[in-house]
Formats: C-alpha cells, sequence, structure tokens
C-alpha cells in the first residue's frame, strides 16, 4: 500500500466514528465516538512502535525517545474532535500525517537526537464544552485546572464527569514544562480556495489570524404568546436578534479581512407558543490586526449593554481571546527549503482559522502546512482533501522532522 492510500484508509476509518452516519462527521471530545477514535490512534502509535501516555486532560502522546537524555521533544500532530455534522479531514488529518512521519522514522529505523513525539489533541473546536483549543491551552498552561473543572456541556455535565464516562484519569499530568517542547509541527487542510485556486498543493503558513469567543445571555420575561399584549412583552429572543443584525457591519468596517459571526443561538423555554425569556449566542471575531478585533469588542459590549432596558437584562462573557501569531521565520525557511528540495511547489499563505498551533506558539517555535480543500469547503460532510497532497506534507515534514531531532 501507498504512502497516499495509507492516509486515505486511516481517513476513511477514523470517518466512521461519527454519531451521524451519512450525515457528516460529529465527533464530540470524551464521547463514544472520542473513545473510539483514541483507540484507533493509539492502536496505531503502538504499530509505529511509540510509547504511548495521556494526560490529565484526555491528550494523547506517543513518543519515540531521542539519544539525549531528557532532551525537549519534537511534537507533531493535531486534534481528532469534530464540529457537528463536519467533516473527515480537519483535524485528522494532521493526526494521521503525524502519525506517518513516524511510520517513516520507524521504516527507515532512524534513531534521533531529540524524541520525536506525535500528539492527538482534544476539543480544539469547542463544540461540546466551549471555547476551544483546550488541549493546547492545558499543556500550555494557558487553561486552569479549575477553569477546565467548571466546564459544562449544554446538557450539564461537566468535563470531568464526561471524561470518567470513558475511562480517562483526570489527576495525571496536564501543563507540560515549555523546556521539554523543542518545536511543534502542525499540517491542517486549508478550509479555504487559495491554494485550490492557485493549484499549489502546499502552503507555509506565515501567521495565524487572531481571534477572540463570547457568549452573550439576553433575559426577558417569558409569557404567553396569545395573551399578552406586544407594548407588555419583554421578549429576549427579540432583542437578540436585533444585537445580531447590527453585529456585521463593525466588522464591515473595521475591514482588512475582519469577520464576526454567530453560529449558535439557544432559546428558552424553546416554545412555539411561549415568549422566549432567554437567550444565549455565540459571537466569534477574528482579524489579523489585534486593534480590529478589540474596536469590535468594544463597539459589541456598547451595543449589548445599550439593549438593559426595560426588564431585559444583558451578559457578554469572553470565553477565548488569541492575538495574531506570527510563527517561526527558522522553521517557516525550513519548510520552504525542504518542499523545495522535494520539488513540491508551495506558496506562503496566511491562515485564517484558529489552530493548536497557535496556542504552541507561545511556548515554542512552530511550523505549519496547509493543503488544499476541495472548493475550499470545511465543517461540512463535503470537505475533501487529496490525499496525494497529505502524502506531501508527510515528505515535507519528515524531512524537517529529521533536521529537527537531529537523526544520528
Amino acid at each position: 500500500m501507498s504512502l497516499s492510500e495509507r492516509i486515505e484508509k486511516q481517513i476513511n476509518d477514523l470517518s466512521e466514528f461519527t454519531s451521524t452516519p451519512g450525515e457528516g462527521t460529529t465527533r464530540l471530545t470524551y464521547s463514544k465516538e472520542d473513545l473510539l477514535t483514541r483507540n484507533y490512534i493509539k492502536n496505531k502509535m503502538k504499530e509505529y512502535g511509540l510509547k504511548v501516555q495521556e494526560d490529565g486532560f484526555g491528550n494523547i502522546f506517543g513518543k519515540l525517545e531521542g539519544t539525549l537524555k531528557d532532551a525537549p521533544s519534537v511534537l507533531l500532530g493535531s486534534h481528532f474532535d469534530s464540529v457537528p455534522n463536519g467533516g473527515a479531514y480537519d483535524g485528522p488529518a494532521g493526526v494521521i500525517v503525524a502519525l506517518e512521519v513516524a511510520g517513516l522514522f520507524a521504516e527507515n529505523q532512524l534513531t534521533p537526537k531529540y524524541p520525536l513525539e506525535i500528539i492527538a489533541l482534544i476539543e480544539e473546536e469547542g463544540a461540546r464544552f466551549g471555547g476551544g483549543l483546550l488541549g493546547s491551552r492545558g499543556i500550555a498552561g494557558t487553561l486552569s485546572e479549575e477553569s477546565f473543572k467548571n466546564l459544562k456541556d449544554k446538557d450539564g455535565i461537566t468535563t470531568i464527569e464526561a471524561m470518567s464516562k470513558i475511562g480517562l484519569d483526570f489527576s495525571l499530568p496536564k501543563r507540560r514544562n515549555p523546556n521539554s517542547i523543542k518545536a511543534f509541527l502542525e499540517l491542517h487542510i486549508e478550509q479555504g480556495p487559495i491554494l485550490e485556486e492557485k493549484n499549489i498543493p502546499i502552503g507555509v503558513v506565515e501567521a495565524i489570524v487572531g481571534l477572540t469567543q463570547f457568549e452573550v445571555t439576553i433575559e426577558g420575561k417569558a409569557g404567553h404568546a396569545g395573551t399578552t399584549p406586544m407594548d407588555r412583552r419583554t421578549d429576549a429572543l427579540v432583542a437578540a436578534a436585533q444585537i445580531i443584525s447590527q453585529l456585521p457591519s463593525f466588522a464591515i468596517e473595521e475591514g482588512e479581512g475582519t469577520v464576526i459571526t454567530t453560529g449558535r443561538l439557544d432559546v428558552l423555554p424553546n416554545g412555539a407558543n411561549v415568549i422566549p425569556n432567554k437567550v444565549v449566542f455565540s459571537v466569534d471575531v477574528r482579524s489579523s490586526k489585534e486593534e480590529h478585533i478589540n474596536n469590535v469588542i468594544r463597539r459589541m459590549k456598547e451595543l449589548i449593554e445599550s439593549y438593559q432596558v426595560q426588564g431585559i437584562h444583558t451578559t457578554a462573557e469572553q470565553l477565548l481571546y488569541m492575538p495574531p501569531k506570527i510563527l517561526s521565520n527558522e522553521i517557516k525557511d525550513l519548510l520552504k527549503d525542504k518542499s523545495s528540495d522535494l520539488e513540491i511547489p508551495y506558496c506562503s499563505i496566511d491562515s485564517g482559522a484558529g489552530h493548536d498551533a497557535m496556542v504552541f506558539s507561545d511556548v515554542t517555535d512552530v511550523g505549519m502546512l496547509f493543503v488544499p480543500s476541495k472548493a475550499g469547503l470545511s465543517h461540512c460532510p463535503e470537505e475533501w482533501s487529496d490525499a496525494r497532497h497529505l502524502a506531501n506534507g508527510v515528505q515535507i515534514f519528515y524531512e524537517v522532522a529529521k533536521c529537527l531531532t537531529e537523526v544520528e
């Protein structure tokens, strides 16, 4: 079986672990599908001769020891959770590419000086517990144990309860000493149309946009849909709709690629004949310039506060804030050099999506590759990338990993 065939098989294997068969990949953190996926990944790590461990968040590590005692590791990997009804490539493609790099180390019987460590990260999407990037934030120490323990899903289940249900141990070590990490490499599908339109198989990521996520709560008063006069209503949904409708103009006025999105909306009590008394919705703001993000945040808060009239109560809680990140120049140069050596065409590209790489960039040198996404589609069942492009990523990372681990 060729490298691209092995990659395609693993993508297809992991796509089976979904709670929505035939309707895309739904793999929420600490679910039954999570457990099936992590067992698959751990078995593949063992097959490639890696020592397997998990941490107190449920992140998975497969380590090839180096000859230098207590030396920092070169980490390769991505996440394995998904959004609801998402695609098979967002996250798992990067994990599989990392595994195949380890497979080439094993196949060629290479001995590194610095350890090679393959990692599979939890809850990057934030689809179950909100905020996102939980696995990498936990490793980097920017997510405290207390904050993690207090997280709950929409059904009120805590992270600890969910972990216990699939046999994970919260008491294991969590935060990782930055001195134990030499570098972090991540491959991801582009999730946009640029590489496909340019017909270029590899993008070397220069920078990752900054992003923030808020949870906004609007509270009013419930009432009967038929017997409450229009001038006596305190309708939380009407207030929320008016706020949401004004948000896009803030991003448009900032310009330079600034974007704002409300993607989740929960209406309570959610009855067809009941005036809503509570609405909770998400706001996601992204830009390559921090000043634009901060301007949008300020205007959004002012708008939300202005609706605290006539019995309406509003709050806006910031769940996540990540400033724009410039990736390591040294590793970018290495990625470009190895792409050229392998005669794989590439271009420089910025990432409009947040990734675990942006968290790791605060604690170590980071490099990132993109591969084309068909029609630029992502976070949907139609998401697809060519396994041959992913194989290119394996070959580039293999050469870069040999340099960074100083293979003997």
